[in-house]
């Protein structure tokens, strides 16, 4: 798959948390961070700090329901957001859960 963002960042949100994975390229072979925040506001900065210490300026998550809004809000002014239709973001075949899907975002 072509490097498009040498860092970026996909999120699968929901309802009480999300789940994050940030990818690096330095090379051929990319390197894959995940982990889960709250929802709530004081963890999604959390969220933001995480990506920033980690050089990160892109952002894509899928507009699934209301739950990416609050997310969007709080980073939009700092990261790049991309916010994507979720027929364009196809699902990953096979055993689905979130950290496949935040990894298949990004």
């Amino acid at each position: 798959m072509k490097v498009v963002y040498p860092i970026c960042c996909g999120v699968d949100v929901h309802k009480t948390f999300l789940v994050a994975t940030l990818i690096t390229s330095q090379g051929i072979i990319p390197h894959y961070s995940k982990k889960r925040f709250s929802t709530f506001n004081k963890s999604i900065l959390q969220f933001k700090q995480w990506l920033i210490d980690n050089n990160c300026y892109d952002v894509c998550m899928e507009s699934t329901g209301k739950y990416y809004v609050p997310v969007y809000n709080l980073l939009e002014d700092t990261i790049r957001v991309i916010v994507a239709n979720p027929k364009w973001v196809k699902a990953v075949k096979g055993n689905k859960d979130d950290k496949k899907d935040s990894k298949w975002i990004g």
